[in-house]
């Protein structure tokens, strides 16, 4: 069984910064990609952004490049996304995630294991 726990959300000012976590355990390698993902009230599940297993390899969505960052820490099974210059419309919940297959499949929603989310507010 694998469990992926996020952490690290909360309330900031549009402009202001969040990192957030996630951190795996149980039976996940790491050559699983990671990813993250977010869902505002009333809309689908987007992708943000993805990491291969090595962590050579990312990809964004066009919303946030330059803007957020996806890292990881394999002696930790850890993930982080390090959100800058916040904006309102990033406000939702966001979703780790992890995938049997590289980043792409991360991106092309090819999800293995979800987290169960941490809410990111964004005030203007």
């Amino acid at each position: 069984q694998v469990q992926l726990v996020e952490s690290g959300g909360g309330l900031v000012q549009a402009g202001g910064s969040l990192r957030l976590s996630c951190a795996a355990s149980g039976r996940i390698f790491s050559s699983y990609a990671r990813g993250w993902f977010r869902q505002a009230p009333g809309k689908e599940r987007e992708f943000v952004a993805a990491i291969s297993g090595s962590g050579s390899s990312t990809y964004y969505a066009d919303s946030v490049k330059a803007r957020f960052t996806i890292s990881r820490d394999n002696a930790k099974n850890t993930v982080h996304l390090q959100m800058n210059s916040l904006k309102p419309e990033d406000t939702a919940v966001y979703y780790c995630a992890a995938s049997r297959g590289p980043a792409v499949s991360v991106r092309n929603h090819q999800i293995d294991y979800w987290g169960q989310g941490t809410q990111v507010t964004v005030s203007s």
